[in-house]
């Protein structure tokens, strides 16, 4: 289970990452103004995208997040309205208008697999199997005339290692495995580079 969502979140942020990328590219097809005003704007929302995973796990900091992150969305909409409304058979407009909703859907995939964590009854029952397979060792090993207790030790580090592994796998943005955000992070440097 922790593996399929770790998958499913990284590509969630390659996904979100594309769609935010052909936004950018159509929005080089507007004219003025509303060409300079949607890239200021994706530059920002791209930076918000990242600024959820890199501030942490709070439910405070990515409840504001995401607000900033739909107001940047209803902002970059009033722009496509402003373009549908001046030329109604503009392909670029269109091209735009089907980028950006494919991009505030993305958004709404990420942040499901972002939530889309492990059961806490599954983490419970791991732990429980683990107490109880560790407490059968031990009295195995206390009723065993040698008494040795090095394959104990062993069966006890590797359970902890296995929980452990999912629990890290199953928080994307703390622990040892993490999702990359290379691709968010190269779509910030190539926005910031679109002349305005």
């Amino acid at each position: 289970m922790a593996l399929t969502r770790f998958e499913a979140r990284r590509d969630a942020v390659l996904n979100e990452a594309n769609a935010i990328g052909t936004t950018a590219l159509r929005a080089r097809l507007l004219p003025d103004p509303q060409r300079s005003e949607t890239l200021k704007l994706l530059r920002e929302y791209v930076q918000i995208r990242l600024d959820i995973v890199r501030s942490g796990t709070s439910l405070v900091e990515l409840t504001r997040a995401v607000e900033r992150s739909n107001a940047l969305q209803e902002a970059l909409w009033q722009q496509a309205k402003a373009m549908a409304a001046k030329d109604k058979g503009a392909v670029p407009t269109g091209l735009f208008i089907q980028s950006l909703n494919e991009m505030i859907d993305d958004q709404g995939k990420r942040l499901s697999a972002l939530r889309n964590r492990i059961p806490n009854a599954v983490l419970l029952t791991l732990f429980a199997i683990a107490s109880v397979a560790g407490a059968f060792a031990g009295y195995a090993s206390g009723i065993d005339a040698e008494r040795t207790r090095i394959p104990v030790y062993v069966m006890g580090t590797l359970v902890s290692a296995v929980i452990y592994l999912i629990m890290d796998l199953d928080r994307p943005s703390a622990g040892f495995i993490t999702n990359s955000q290379q691709p968010m992070i190269d779509l910030a440097s190539s926005i910031a580079s679109f002349s305005d």
